[in-house]
């Protein structure tokens, strides 16, 4: 009996506008008849950006120093050292500002709310998909955990061609699990929206076409059929843990309270930094971080950016932080600078950077940040990221990590924007992976480099700017 064969954009769709992918089922993985289409996995780019840098001098200490928490993904990372980002200092600020929007776009900003031009993600978008994306999609998700606030690009990193945002930036886990999933319609008056919304969950819009792919028709063997259930419970996992909805299930187990980091303008009082622990930090993060992982793996978003903490972030981090099970430091930022207010914050300790001293709490904050990312980055590269092509959504992706600055001193613009930390996936076999390279090379010509070998025809950059390969990148 000839298998039947689903394709990978085979979707459960319900009410008020949800959509849910399916995972990878057998039924999905390439037969002889589609071997062709299946090999190549669907172009996908996505920007990371955390904040505040590393500098370069630690950055030379590789897998050794700050950089550990990368180690166990470094066969799919390449690493770029020494890539010089200055010319985007057009307006003279610093890095936090022209650094920040320079990232992904090698571009200075272009006043406070636009970039100078598009990011490396919107480029590929509109590269392979002049026509827009294919139903059902969301065309750009932006998301990310952040405080300082007082620039846009700051925070995100998603800009179309005529330098705009590409797409709302979603700093709740609620607000971008309804961006990807779908809210749902429900009739009566009375009711607030958000109270409609707790009474439901979008899983329940998808319950008929559940029913089908478990019956006795559906087209799905018995182990295809347990993976959808095992997947359905995951995004009711995620759902419940997004908005902290243990009333709709009373035999549910103990769910995180909603989260109490601050949002909006509580989230930058006057530059002033706010307090939070460690616990706080990354329980948000993670469920972004997770949430986001979630829509790429069910195929809901191809492009896109995610922030862990902004360009001149101001927090007073307090809070025991363990890797690998053994402590590594105990953050307290303002009792450890002895000061309040700004001058209390993470921030301060890039400022404070000297080749001279041992830089504890820096070193300490930077391998904090390299956890969460790597944190995210897994999500992909795990059972439930392998494609048809038998590698992993890390591996077949773009994912491009970076930041604003590679020193975090203002006193000098060459050194503050010269050896910005940048690394990047295969691709697909695209970019060589597994190696720490000096590249020496300017951001703009690293970023047209990746753009032509993911089949860009478009430049970053002026137009009579030659275009000088960094081949030493390309698998």
């Amino acid at each position: 009996m000839k298998k039947p064969h689903i394709s990978r954009r085979t979707m459960l769709k319900g009410l008020g506008g949800v959509t849910i992918g399916l995972p990878l089922l057998e039924e999905m993985i390439a037969t002889n008849a589609t071997a062709a289409e299946q090999k190549q996995a669907p172009v996908r780019a996505f920007n990371v950006f955390f904040g505040l840098g590393i500098p370069a001098p630690l950055q030379t200490e590789g897998f050794d120093g700050v950089l550990e928490p990368l180690k166990p993904l470094g066969d799919k990372l390449l690493i770029m050292r020494n890539v010089d980002q200055v010319r985007c200092d057009k307006s003279g600020i610093n890095a936090h500002f022209d650094g920040a929007t320079g990232s992904f776009t090698a571009e200075p900003p272009d006043g406070e709310a636009k970039a100078g031009g598009p990011s490396l993600d919107q480029v590929i978008r509109k590269t392979h998909y002049p026509n827009g994306m294919p139903a059902g999609m969301v065309p750009t998700l932006i998301g990310g955990t952040f405080f300082r606030r007082s620039r846009v690009g700051r925070y995100v990193h998603s800009y179309n061609f005529d330098g705009t945002v590409a797409a709302r930036m979603q700093e709740k886990p609620r607000e971008l699990f309804e961006r990807v999933f779908g809210t749902i319609n429900v009739s009566g008056e009375g009711k607030s929206d958000r109270e409609k919304r707790l009474r439901r969950s979008v899983l329940d819009s998808v319950v008929d076409q559940y029913k089908f792919y478990a019956g006795k028709n559906s087209p799905l063997g018995s182990l295809s059929k347990t993976r959808i259930a095992d997947h359905l419970d995951r995004i009711r996992e995620f759902e419940q843990r997004a908005y902290s909805m243990q009333e709709k299930d009373p035999n549910a187990p103990n769910l995180p309270s909603r989260s109490q980091i601050a949002h909006g303008g509580l989230a930058d009082p006057g530059g002033e930094g706010i307090d939070i622990t460690l616990e706080e930090l990354t329980s948000e993060w993670r469920l972004m971080a997770d949430l986001y992982a979630l829509a790429i793996q069910l195929d809901r978003v191809r492009f896109g950016a995610l922030t862990f903490l902004a360009a001149g972030e101001r927090i007073r981090l307090t809070g025991n932080y363990k890797y690998n099970g053994k402590t590594v430091f105990d953050f307290d930022d303002a009792a450890q600078h002895n000061k309040s207010g700004s001058a209390g914050c993470s921030h301060e300790w890039w400022h404070q950077f000297s080749v001279k001293k041992k830089n504890t709490q820096l070193r300490a904050h930077v391998h904090m940040k390299m956890q969460e990312l790597a944190y995210f980055l897994k999500r992909l590269d795990e059972p439930d990221s392998m494609e048809a092509n038998g590698k992993s959504i890390l591996e077949n992706s773009l994912i491009t990590i970076s930041t604003e600055s590679g020193d975090g001193r203002h006193a000098d613009v060459k050194r503050e924007l010269s050896g910005v930390f940048h690394a990047i996936t295969g691709a697909n076999g695209r970019f060589k992976t597994g190696q720490i390279m000096d590249v020496n090379a300017e951001g703009i010509d690293v970023y047209n480099t990746m753009l032509q070998s993911m089949g860009a025809s478009h430049k970053l950059g002026p137009e009579k700017r030659k275009r000088n390969q960094v081949d030493s990148i390309r698998a």
